[in-house]
């Protein structure tokens, strides 16, 4: 199921990537999760390898993964557009959350600053089915 990814699409994820690879424990580390889910949502194909439901994808979670970085770039989207539309309660509780990180306000009670290991890791993860290393 996993396909090469070519040329800019493939140099603009790698780009996304390492960005948040790179990027320390902060505010900045969540734009970044939500600047590498931008990247994904913007070309259906790579979404669809994500979604499949592929071997790897179910023995690695990856359905389950990507979906809990969303909630991150949701959370992102919703923040900058201000709205007094009702976002029902997960989104507004990851706006509450993420906005706590923006002002420096960061505990373990907070579950997006406990868990950013963790989704440092689950993009690895979906960046591993997305671009496959050759062995």
């Amino acid at each position: 199921m996993a396909m090469a990814l070519k040329g800019k699409t493939k140099l603009d994820l790698d780009k996304k990537y390492k960005k948040v690879l790179k990027t320390p424990a902060s505010f900045d580390f969540f734009v970044a999760i939500h600047d590498f889910i931008e990247q994904i949502e913007s070309d259906s194909s790579l979404v669809k390898i994500l979604l499949s439901k592929a071997g790897a994808n179910v023995e690695l979670k990856i359905p389950a993964k990507y979906d809990y970085l969303k909630i991150i770039h949701q959370g992102l989207k919703d923040a900058k557009n201000k709205s007094d539309a009702d976002l029902g309660h997960a989104r507004y509780a990851a706006l509450l959350e993420l906005n706590k990180i923006k002002d420096n306000d960061v505990s373990d009670s907070n579950s997006f600053w406990k868990k950013r290991e963790v989704m440092r890791k689950f993009v690895s993860d979906i960046y591993g089915r997305l671009v496959p290393t050759s062995v």
